[in-house]
């Protein structure tokens, strides 16, 4: 199969079909050249997604076919990692996603995650017996029941669009519901290409999968209000994550939202500060910085701030924004212009808030294509500055002093976001207590690794409501249901 020739159209109701809008362009952020056509739906064609999604949980036995399901799943796994070379080129392509970051986050290992919204699934105890009881004096035998939401509406971003799309597809059908996606317009092949898998190396029935690629954000405020859907599956800036869960509200639809993030990467006065300060630095210019659970606020300790802003800016300065597709690169492209220009609006911010660069500023001297920013340290501000309190999307790291552990948890929860934090220190129960005290969803502690497919993930405060991955994540897609039958 050649994935390309299935990327210019919709799924809707098991049919592979063109977009009523005609077509729009995606573009390889690396180059800015053009790479082909998507499919750009239309109001109609969202109606038709939402309708066929509908019909499909309520017309077949799909929500109550576990096996089906558990088959189903590890069918689009398998088809994915039968081309996952084509999948890996297309993902650097379109996302500019480094060759390296393909291994990981960027494609295989959210195939490979499916596995566990299958597993999960297939063990799950999906009717708990809570036995005999005899309230208000009459014998009752009791039960709770998990069943499938219903009809799930997935609004995905750009960054990390196989991750996320997967995220959400795996345990969304794993646990019985049908599902209308909706991807970000700047990386819509990688979305339509499931389309195509589905159709021709799954047993989905038609309707239970639903894609739509579209320039047109209006069909996504389609997904939250419309009463035909039962949740709203959203990740992307808590700004639209906002007017998601204002669209929702009329229809009490329940909302599951992952949003953005201004993490803290906190360094106690016991650490190595050079493994630290490097660590924090290279984690910041992965993928361009387009994560919303890296930490770009370095919290250092104030008698050694000179030195943390050296070490940082002596490991982004070694970065060089390159080819994503070449194996060495770490730092490739940011998505667009626009993303491009943004980030760059916020360097300037930085400099008129009274900040300095150590290293970057701008756009690379060396890459008069392509949309690339220098990894950039931001030194001399405080947490009350701007660029030390929004998402910036980009390679920008802010170095800000603390005066002791308490003040170094305050500076970290002292934000609108919770989604993520790190600790280093030599100490491991100090650094332990200092995490523990971190108001964030994830917290690592001296280089440990959470992301996993059985962690759940997710964020307090305006990083978003609910958790996905892990079996938090699949039963953000269940409702509960209490059966209480007269005993005799």
């Amino acid at each position: 199969m050649a994935l390309i020739d299935g990327m210019s159209r919709l799924l809707i109701d098991g049919k592979l079909t063109p977009g009523g809008a005609g077509g729009f362009a995606t573009v390889n952020p690396a180059t800015e050249e053009v790479l082909g056509e998507a499919a750009n739906a239309d109001a109609v064609d969202m109606d038709l997604a939402i309708d066929a999604a509908r019909r499909a949980f309520d017309g077949t036995d799909w929500s109550t076919n576990t096996a089906l399901r558990v088959r189903c799943v590890r069918q689009l796994r398998d088809a994915l990692q039968g081309h996952v070379e084509e999948l890996r080129e297309l993902t650097i392509a379109e996302v500019g996603a480094p060759r390296m970051l393909t291994a990981g986050a960027q494609l295989e290992g959210p195939v490979t995650d499916l596995g566990f919204a299958a597993d999960t699934a297939e063990n799950y105890e999906w009717t708990q017996d809570l036995g005999h009881a005899t309230p208000l004096g009459i014998p009752t035998r009791r039960s709770v029941v998990r069943e499938a939401v219903g009809v799930v509406g997935a609004i995905t971003p750009w960054n990390f669009p196989h991750q996320i799309n997967l995220a959400k597809l795996g345990p969304a059908l794993a646990a019985g519901n049908t599902i209308v996606l909706k991807p970000a317009p700047d990386t819509p092949w990688v979305a339509a290409v499931l389309g195509e898998l589905i159709a021709e190396h799954t047993d989905i029935p038609p309707g239970v999968v639903n894609i739509v690629t579209s320039t047109d954000h209006a069909l996504g405020a389609m997904l939250a209000k419309d009463p035909r859907v039962d949740m709203v599956s959203f990740t992307g800036s808590t700004a639209t994550g906002r007017s998601v869960m204002a669209d929702a509200a009329a229809t009490i639809k329940k909302v599951f939202l992952e949003l953005g993030g201004k993490s803290a990467f906190v360094v106690l006065d016991d650490a190595d500060l050079a493994a630290a300060c490097s660590v924090a630095g290279f984690s910041v210019c992965l993928h361009a910085g387009q994560g919303c659970a890296i930490t770009t606020r370095l919290v250092v300790p104030r008698a050694r701030y000179d030195e943390a802003v050296a070490i940082a800016a002596g490991t982004m300065g070694s970065i060089r924004p390159g080819d994503p597709t070449k194996p060495g690169t770490v730092c490739g492209p940011v998505i667009s212009a626009r993303q491009r220009d943004r980030v760059q609006s916020y360097l300037d911010l930085a400099l008129a808030e009274g900040g300095e660069f150590a290293c970057g500023g701008g756009r690379p001297a060396d890459q008069p294509a392509g949309f690339f920013i220098e990894p950039t340290v931001i030194a001399g501000l405080t947490n009350e500055a701007r660029v030390a309190r929004e998402e910036i999307f980009g390679p920008v790291l802010t170095v800000i002093a603390h005066d002791g552990d308490d003040d170094a948890v305050r500076i970290a929860n002292d934000s609108p976001y919770g989604l993520s934090a790190t600790v280093y220190g030599a100490d491991a129960d100090r650094a332990a207590g200092v995490a523990a005290r971190l108001r964030a969803g994830t917290v690592n502690v001296n280089g440990g690794v959470w992301y996993s497919a059985d962690v759940p993930f997710g964020g307090y405060k305006q990083s978003g409501n609910g958790r996905e991955m892990g079996v938090a994540g699949f039963e953000e897609y269940l409702e509960t249901k209490a059966i209480a039958t007269a005993a005799n």
